[in-house]
């Protein structure tokens, strides 16, 4: 094979290649520090996941939040009424609406990569992230009515940092304080999840905020069977997603499948004993007693034969 076509070869898979990346990543949005949203779960179908994500949320956010008004280029709402304006300043509006075409409209909702697989970032924009996913699990655990196939978890993101343990502790610092600081207190639990990070150690960033909790007021305590408040914190490669969320266990771990299932109280092994126990001494007093009136009436027979024999 000549030069010229081994160059040409060469020229033709380098350009494959940059292409190839440009399509796959250009364009592409992931979760950063200083965000707020939603992180959601699924199982492989995140297409699906993300349109069951955006049904959900917008029906319960119209509840809580109102219906979403989308503004104008110009920063004008949709639905002002139109003023009567001369030709100049029609056309000097045409002209700042047409300069501002570019600019994209920030919805409430906006699906983000993650930077994990079968994991989407919601970013939500003017609402409580915590506020709306505990109201929907509320609804949904106290309807049962099954509103999504794909999803698993919502977990709430009111703070994000770099995840890095001296990054987190600063962070946490302050923001657990609403929660924790005297003179407010709480039992607690952490929920800590680290997916496409390994820098970090599991077991040392629980004693940490534990720690750290324990400094802010050291009425908190931790309680693993019941919380009153859980301290989420979900790592993905270079971002900490953090939340306090309240009714954790009683929503599953917010888990929106498991939610809706009917509770299935666990039967009382002392009770269960106690109405066998009852259920045998009242069959052996029953037989007793049966036996009691068979001799009572064995008794009687003879007493009737002795004088029936007497009077003969």
């Amino acid at each position: 094979m000549s030069a010229l076509q081994n160059e040409s070869r060469k020229r033709s898979k380098k350009r494959y290649h940059t292409g190839h990346h440009t399509k796959r990543w250009k364009g592409s949005r992931e979760l950063e520090v200083g965000m707020q949203g939603i992180l959601i779960t699924c199982n492989m179908n995140e297409r699906k996941c993300t349109a069951e994500a955006f049904n959900l949320l917008n029906e319960y956010a119209e509840e809580l939040y109102g219906p979403e008004k989308l503004q104008d280029n110009n920063g004008s709402s949709s639905e002002d009424e139109e003023a009567e304006e001369d030709v100049d300043v029609a056309l000097e509006k045409e002209v700042a609406q047409l300069k501002a075409s570019g600019t994209k409209q920030e919805r409430r909702f906006q699906a983000l990569n993650s930077g994990a697989n079968n994991v989407i970032f919601i970013r939500t924009k003017n609402l409580e992230s915590d506020k709306l996913v505990h109201h929907i699990l509320s609804d949904l655990h106290a309807t049962k009515k099954k509103k999504s196939r794909v999803i698993l978890r919502m977990l709430p993101v009111t703070g994000t940092c770099k995840a890095h343990q001296d990054d987190m502790m600063k962070y946490l610092t302050t923001f657990l304080e609403p929660w924790f600081k005297t003179p407010n207190c709480a039992t607690y639990q952490i929920a800590f999840k680290a997916r496409n990070s390994s820098h970090n150690n599991r077991d040392e960033i629980i004693k940490s905020i534990a720690g750290l909790v324990g400094k802010l007021n050291p009425k908190n305590k931790v309680d693993l069977t019941n919380p009153e408040l859980t301290i989420i914190v979900e790592v993905i490669k270079a971002v900490c997603c953090i939340s306090v969320v309240k009714d954790y266990t009683l929503y599953r771990k917010y888990n929106v499948q498991e939610v809706v299932k009917e509770d299935t109280p666990k039967p009382d092994v002392t009770t269960a004993k106690t109405n066998t126990n009852t259920t045998d001494q009242n069959e052996k007093s029953e037989t007793k007693q049966e036996e009691g009136k068979g001799e009572e009436e064995n008794d009687e027979v003879q007493e009737e034969n002795k004088e029936i024999s007497e009077g003969e």
